[in-house]
């Protein structure tokens, strides 16, 4: 959605801003490797005279490439991608430099030195994307493609510890992660830049010989089916695996993506495939150089990351086969049975109509992007537009998703010539920074994608302007070519069909004639349907302000009255003409009863409505509002290009102080409100955090206060409302009570060291869920920490995993006596004054004589939890819109049988004492 006149050198749009020292330089190695470096050098001039000064280069192929890169079959070359996604290119255009654009990260500086201390904060990424997915599975084994990305993690043959770059990650304060998609797999990380190379080397080792021993199968085939088990519930999940299921027979759309035990275990046990062959044999046939894109960036000098790229990526092995293509695929859902009515029974309470086109792929159309077009005006919500009609016409719907395919497309579309291009001086002005990580993850993808001189923004600007490619796309969205599914939980028992993965309940039937004859004629022009105003939002002014106040390294109070105070700090890093306001509008009566807890969410939902369309521009323009139901009040936060920005806090504010809703839209957002809390309560994981709330017994006004558990270990187990759902949510929480800032800093040093083997020891060793990880808690001054594991009803009792995580406890004491002084301060520089002795000390506090835990269960369904036992339980499930679902204690069994239960939340914390208000000081 950016529209732009494709870019030449004199071009304003990418002139280089004030600080943008980033360069670029494309190599392709002699394995075939294809390979993108972003320097983030400080020093302009230091750079220049080292490479020669050029303001931002790419080198093109060497042309003496070795191996199958000179082979005249293009098999391995980029030429055939190129062909596919690049039309009306000249043999020139691969030469080109890539533009010199401003795209910045968060962290994104002004030209010229900084001190030595603050360089060593900044953090360096790379990306690496295989150019095959989830489409390339055998038949056999649905799910190989993403258990192999899992699998290569697990140590290499240079660094044989299975978790051995997770732990060097944290150990420097980075992070990674990977994905598998149905045609890419990408790779990803970030660290401290004075690790980056180290890193580099440990990451590189996965694609050139991961070893993939034969007793980690098991054991990670568990955790994918840990994944898995949390997808069942989801109905985004079920949706998409149940839409990519009516592709016709034998397109690769159809396979199962991700995975679980039957697919990776059980069936080919059963048909006596030799898995661990097969496992190799895939990495040797995929994991090949030529398929594969990688993107570094750092802060080191071009020179530099094209030597470590050169000397570490260069031993990848090129396997010298063709790489898979799916072009000769025709569409896959050009079926008869994908052009139908389609009903859909929900977990979730919520009620959607579907409306789904397949299009023909339009990667030759990157440079235009119809879509973006056509979505943004069928997508627009202005004065005049299609969901402002429709919401005057349907006043009792939550409209928030357009049934698109109608032809009152077409007169919007017949004015798009008159203003195409004219947001091009906002879009082209501005490329909105990013952090490292998702950028080179994004540019990864990109080189598949596009154009050399496009890596960078190909995604994101409209280069070129073309009314009959938009209308060749436009004409794709008829009635006849739709899928239509509606989506409810009321159509339950009303759908005799079953999605065989994730059992998603449906059935299929024809469209009703009388919709297929009004369909097969052209509507008649709406005339309350018009082309979008002119947006004053959009900002024109990108000048940088004179100072007009002292430069500080902290929010300065500015403004002090009865009514209010205000704090002001100038921008003075990163050098941007934006602005970011957040108001707190504070009120005692927020937290006078559970009923003005719901008013005011009740407010925050129909405030929004109410500047969907007077707001459109400003959100158009760039310029971004959130309002918060808070726990004292409203929190408004507005942020944007700083010349229109007040506008926006104008319309904001007149909204509010002139607040007006008719009783058909009350009642309209109450019963959505009663579906998001009852959709939010059949999670598990969100009810385990809920449990702990308790009402507060002091009037107004009132800062939150917690609890003081009692010196014991008490459980809360209750079943989960969702009677269709196995997952269980076990959270065991530590309260050590109002403490000051060095507790504080130290507990959430602990959980930064016990983020690495918590997820090893209960998630890889143990197997116990997919989702595993500790969390610092402060709640109002009273800090803690916690252990969450999602586990599954029918693999294990929640007690066994309670257990688990106390023996988990007890491996991380002597973990953390083992721990080097140097591995103790790399992990944060700043916390000098602390020792590692001091760091066991409060551990063993925290898990003393005196402790205080409380472990909230909330379990899912399962012979793991002998649900014949509660049959009574499932009385109380099923839609509970209307009624007052009821919590469901459940007793602890042999692995608890000695710990103190509760049988009643309110019942337990009324006799409890409530710790003061704690501000952490000192």
């Amino acid at each position: 959605m950016v529209p732009k006149a494709e870019p030449n050198r004199g071009d304003p749009a990418i002139t280089k801003a004030p600080g943008d020292t980033k360069r670029h330089r494309y190599i392709k190695l002699q394995n075939g490797l294809n390979a993108l470096l972003i320097s983030d050098i400080n020093n302009v001039d230091e750079e220049f005279s080292e490479e020669g000064g050029a303001e931002s280069e790419i080198e093109t192929d060497n042309d003496n490439d070795s191996g199958t890169d000179s082979k005249d079959d293009g098999e391995n070359s980029d030429s055939k991608d190129d062909e596919k996604v690049k039309p009306e290119e000249s043999p020139s255009d691969l030469d080109m430099e890539i533009e010199g654009l401003a795209v910045e990260e968060a962290w994104a500086e002004p030209t010229g030195k900084k001190d030595e201390d603050e360089s060593t904060e900044k953090m360096s990424a790379a990306a690496l994307c295989v150019t095959v997915g989830s489409f390339c599975d055998p038949e056999d084994l649905p799910g190989l493609a993403h258990f192999l990305e899992d699998m290569v993690f697990l140590g290499s043959l240079k660094y044989p510890d299975e978790n051995g770059f997770d732990v060097f990650l944290k150990k420097h304060g980075g992070s990674g992660n990977a994905s598998t998609d149905c045609e890419l797999t990408v790779f990803h990380f970030d660290i401290q830049q004075q690790y980056f190379k180290a890193a580099l080397d440990r990451w590189a080792q996965f694609f050139i010989h991961p070893l993939m021993i034969r007793d980690a199968i098991n054991r990670e085939v568990e955790a994918i089916d840990n994944e898995y088990q949390p997808a069942k519930p989801c109905d985004a999940n079920r949706w998409e695996v149940l839409l990519g299921s009516l592709a016709r027979p034998g397109h690769p759309m159809r396979k199962f993506f991700l995975g679980n035990a039957e697919t990776l275990k059980h069936e080919p046990k059963k048909s006596n495939i030799d898995f661990y062959t097969r496992l190799k044999d895939f990495w040797q046939n995929y994991y090949s150089a030529p398929y594969m894109n990688l993107v570094v960036q750092s802060k080191e000098t071009l020179n530099t990351l094209e030597n470590w790229v050169t000397e570490i990526f260069s031993q990848i092995p090129n396997n010298g086969l063709p790489k898979p293509s799916f072009d000769h695929l025709t569409d896959p859902f050009d079926t008869p049975e994908f052009h139908r009515l389609y009903r859909v029974v929900l977990v979730s309470n919520i009620h959607l109509l579907n409306i789904i086109w397949a299009l023909s792929p339009q990667e030759r159309n990157y440079r235009v992007k119809p879509l973006r077009y056509i979505s943004w005006l069928v997508g627009h919500e202005g004065k005049d537009s299609i969901l402002s009609f429709l919401r005057k016409k349907f006043p009792k719907k939550l409209l928030v998703c357009l049934p698109s395919g109608c032809k009152c497309c077409i007169p919007i579309y017949e004015n798009v010539a008159e203003s195409g291009p004219r947001h091009a001086a906002l879009r082209g002005k501005h490329i909105f920074k990013v952090g490292p990580i998702n950028y080179v993850e994004n540019i990864c993808e990109n080189m598949h994608l596009f154009c050399k001189q496009d890596f960078l923004t190909g995604n994101q600007l409209l280069f070129d302007y073309k009314p009959e490619v938009i209308a060749e796309a436009l004409d794709l969205f008829c009635p006849q070519r739709a899928n239509l599914c509606l989506l409810s939980t009321n159509n339950e028992g009303k759908c005799p069909l079953k999605e065989r993965w994730l059992e998603m309940q449906y059935s299929v039937e024809d469209i009703e004639q009388y919709w297929a004859a009004v369909w097969a004629f052209d509507f008649e022009l709406n005339p309350d349907l018009r082309h979008p105003e002119e947006n004053e939002y959009l900002a024109t002014d990108f000048s940088l302000k004179a100072p007009d106040f002292p430069e500080v390294d902290y929010p300065v109070k500015v403004l002090n009255t009865p009514q209010g105070c205000m704090w002001y700090r100038k921008d003075n890093k990163f050098r941007k003409p934006e602005a970011y306001v957040h108001f707190h509008l504070i009120s005692p009566e927020v937290q006078r009863s559970a009923e003005s807890v719901v008013l005011l969410d009740i407010f925050v939902s129909i405030l929004p409505l109410n500047l969907s369309e007077p707001a459109c521009g400003a959100d158009i323009a760039k310029l971004e509002y959130k309002l918060v139901a808070g726990e004292h009040g409203l929190i408004i936060r507005v942020k944007g290009f700083s010349h229109k920005l007040p506008l926006l806090l104008q319309l904001i504010i007149d909204h509010l102080s002139d607040f007006s809703f008719t009783p058909a839209v009350f009642e309209m957002i109450k019963e959505e409100l009663k579906k998001t809390y009852f959709n939010m309560l059949i999670k598990s994981e969100v009810l385990a955090k809920k449990l702990q709330f308790t009402p507060l017994a002091h009037p107004c006004p009132v800062q939150f206060r917690v609890v003081d558990l009692p010196n014991t270990h008490l459980l809360c187990k209750v079943k989960t409302f969702n009677k269709g759902d196995a997952n269980s949510e076990v959270t065991v929480y530590y309260q050590a009570g109002a403490r000051g800032l060095r507790e504080c800093v130290l507990t959430d040093l602990l959980v930064m060291h016990m983020e690495e083997p918590c997820f090893s020891f209960l998630r890889t060793k143990e197997t116990l869920g997919y989702h595993v990880y500790p969390a610092y808690r402060n709640n109002s001054g009273i800090i803690g920490f916690s252990i969450s594991v999602t586990t599954q009803a029918t693999k294990h009792n929640s007690e066994f995993v309670d257990k688990k995580i106390e023996e988990f406890l007890l491996y991380f004491e002597e973990k953390m006596k083992l721990l080097t002084e140097d591995a103790f301060h790399a992990q944060i520089e700043a916390l000098k004054s602390l020792t590692k002795e001091d760091l066991i000390e409060w551990f063993q506090v925290l898990r003393g004589k005196d402790r205080r835990t409380l472990s909230i269960h909330v379990v899912g369904y399962g012979e793991q939890e002998q649900d014949s036992e509660f049959a009574a339980v499932s009385d109380v499930q099923g839609p509970l819109l209307g009624e007052h679902p009821q919590l469901t204690f459940l007793p602890p069994s042999s692995y608890m049988k000695n710990t103190a239960f509760i049988r009643h939340i309110k019942d337990f914390t009324s006799t409890l004492n409530l710790l003061p208000y704690h501000k952490i000081l000192q």
